[in-house]
């Protein structure tokens, strides 16, 4: 790992665990423990956190930025796996398996991170049956994520992928009339983490272009007709 932990006195480590989803349901008590235990990492884009293969000695919380986790792939390109943004989780499940990363992960953003090291993870689980049970629920709902991946892949289209991806920063499945979204990252990560090529990404944005179901200019879409476009077919 090249960044530093940061020890900065602005940064208030209790009160960020105590936001994250998995430490809502931790006691005073439990959250001043883990706080003595983590560190906070400053990681500028493009930096790399870890490496596929390296130790996991712990997870990371992202407070905010943007955090790509891959791995190569045999053309010699890289998959992207997932795209993480703030309040998510990553690293767990080599924590408690106790296994390298399978995955490399890299800064997209400007980011900050809570580290939660190992060992103060496995003090709680021993003493805390609710923190366990918070634990598996989370380790449940990536691999659920997951399965739904691998069923995207093999079932949906790509224009469905993608039109798929565009209705994800909905503020819910039923809503209605227009809306504004930034790509949080490039077309070619996009493609990666859809598993397409960039080239079929591009075609398949100007034929929704093409359409008038979507309006771009740079990595700002506009969508005019939510309901429209969900039920858009090729």
């Amino acid at each position: 790992m090249t960044s530093q932990d940061t020890h900065d006195t602005r940064i208030d480590i209790p009160a960020l665990l105590v936001r994250l989803p998995l430490f809502q349901e931790l006691s005073a008590e439990q959250i001043a423990h883990l706080a003595a235990h983590t560190r906070a990492k400053r990681l500028p884009k493009g930096e790399m956190l870890f490496q596929r293969g390296d130790i996991a000695h712990g997870f990371y919380f992202i407070v905010f930025g943007q955090v790509k986790l891959a791995f190569p792939s045999s053309s010699g390109n890289e998959k992207v796996v997932e795209i993480l943004g703030p309040r998510q989780s990553f690293g767990e499940a080599a924590v408690f398996a106790q296994r390298p990363y399978p995955v490399f992960a890299q800064a997209l953003a400007d980011s900050l991170l809570l580290f939660v090291p190992r060992d103060a993870i496995f003090e709680l689980l021993e003493t805390d049956n609710s923190f366990a049970r918070n634990m598996l629920a989370g380790l449940a709902m990536r691999l659920h994520s997951l399965i739904m991946d691998v069923e995207s892949y093999s079932l949906r289209s790509s224009a469905q992928r993608v039109i798929g991806y565009l209705l994800q920063h909905c503020p819910n499945e039923h809503c209605e009339g227009s809306i504004e979204i930034i790509l949080p990252t490039s077309k070619q990560v996009i493609a990666s983490r859809l598993n397409l090529t960039p080239e079929t990404l591009s075609r398949i944005l100007h034929d929704l272009t093409e359409a008038r179901l979507i309006e771009m200019q740079g990595k700002h879409i506009k969508i005019g007709d939510l309901k429209r476009l969900r039920e858009y077919e090729f």
